[in-house]
């Protein structure tokens, strides 16, 4: 077997790293690979990147975030090489440090504190998971990272990536099957 065979290597690494100026929350989103590159403006932590990522600090950690699936409210946006769950009412994610379920995706109600995946300002009606925390958990280190929509007036988020509406639709055409989102600090 050569050095390399077994491995499974991504087929794009999209960059991300902090907008210019002195707004710590807002980014930039380099997409596509080799001479079809795309930059988009994004949301991230209102504390800004973090290489010290701790659950409730606001940030967005600086790491390599694979793409593991997601959430979608709806059907209505064409998603390239992904199964996507369905958001239902009863869909949550587990926050709670010191829960067996941390940074899990849980069934409401849950008792322990959690994030509610349907939500009626419609930020989550596309949820991409990014591999941040999960295998192997670690308590207190951050649960999910999703890439979900922004805010309308450029809010920050409580340590995810957002895109406008019309930003995710570019997206969600162009995902290929291993993406990487390098954060860099």
């Amino acid at each position: 077997m050569g050095r390399h065979e077994g491995r499974k290597w991504p087929r794009e690494i999209w960059s991300l790293r902090r907008a210019p100026g002195k707004i710590c929350h807002h980014a930039i989103l380099l997409i596509g690979s080799k001479g079809n590159i795309r930059a988009l403006r994004c949301v991230i932590g209102r504390s800004g990147i973090s290489v010290f990522k701790r659950e409730g600090d606001g940030a967005t950690p600086a790491a390599q975030l694979g793409l593991l699936g997601g959430y979608m409210a709806r059907r209505a946006w064409p998603v390239r090489n992904r199964e996507l769950l369905a958001i239902t009412p009863d869909k949550g994610w587990c926050d709670a440090p010191t829960h067996s379920c941390y940074n899990r995706p849980v069934r409401l109600p849950f008792s322990a504190s959690h994030e509610t995946l349907h939500r009626p300002d419609g930020l989550y009606d596309i949820c991409l998971v990014l591999d941040w925390n999960i295998a192997p958990r670690q308590r207190y280190r951050g649960s999910a990272i999703f890439f979900h929509l922004a805010r309308h007036g450029g809010e920050p988020t409580e340590g995810c990536i957002a895109v406008s509406r019309r930003q995710m639709d570019l997206i969600l055409r162009r995902l290929a099957t291993n993406i990487v989102i390098r954060v860099n600090a």
